[in-house]
């Protein structure tokens, strides 16, 4: 077991191993625990009573944060023709065709979100292999491939953030930073909680949320009450 540092057992000293928090508790918790000299990032870890292995259990889709995520994201669209114009203008930090040869050739990978037209997704799947592993690809399901570029890139900017199960049927999905006040932290923490759970395959049976988990950085997980969760997807 890896060994703790002073700030991080400090910070653990606060969160009650033997209890689960409300929403508004954890935004509490959020902020005395984040002690690290920059400003952290709040990560939640929703544990989902699904197999995906099975592709009508698999969960995924986005959401807009109502506050954005409180970090400056990068965007590259691969476009051609007047989509590329369009998706700078509306603030894509990259955007062409050759952006494909660009990763292909020299590995390049510096954004966090990629978006393509349809009509690119023949050559942005040459990269599939290189993308896919990183939570790169462009999806439809997410939004990510799209002929709107324009309004695609706006959305990410603004906080628009994707969800969706790994292999451990494990969702893991940033909501902010720790410098947001307990109110934002809570609308964003609702947001991204009730559209999960709206989520629910309709194949899922047994407890859908087995459990959530809220964290900064360098803090400790904060386990959350999951029952009242449930309520949010309503």
């Amino acid at each position: 077991m890896p060994k703790r540092g002073k700030k991080y057992l400090e910070a653990a000293k606060l969160v009650d191993k033997n209890r689960t928090y409300t929403i508004a508790e954890a935004a509490e918790l959020l902020k005395q625990t984040a002690s690290a000299k920059f400003d952290e990032t709040i990560e939640l870890h929703a544990r989902l009573g699904v197999d995906s292995r099975h592709a009508d259990q698999q969960v995924r889709g986005t959401v807009a944060l109502p506050n954005g995520t409180g970090k400056t994201v990068r965007v590259a669209v691969f476009a051609k023709g007047n989509k590329v114009d369009e998706a700078l203008a509306a603030g894509a930090d990259f955007a062409g065709e050759d952006l494909v040869d660009k990763v292909q050739k020299e590995n390049w990978m510096d954004f966090d979100v990629a978006i393509a037209t349809p009509d690119m997704m023949g050559q942005v799947g040459k990269i599939g292999r290189v993308l896919g592993p990183r939570g790169l690809m462009p999806n439809p399901k997410a939004g990510t491939v799209t002929m709107d570029v324009a309004q695609a890139v706006k959305d990410v900017k603004a906080g628009k953030v994707e969800y969706r199960t790994d292999k451990q049927n494990i969702v893991h999905v940033l909501v902010g930073k720790a410098s947001f006040d307990t109110e934002k932290i809570e609308q964003n923490l609702k947001a991204l909680i009730g559209a999960i759970v709206k989520a629910k395959p309709a194949s899922a049976k047994g407890r859908y949320l087995r459990s959530v988990t809220v964290a900064t950085t360098m803090g400790p997980g904060i386990p959350l009450e999951t029952t009242s969760l449930m309520e949010l997807g309503k």
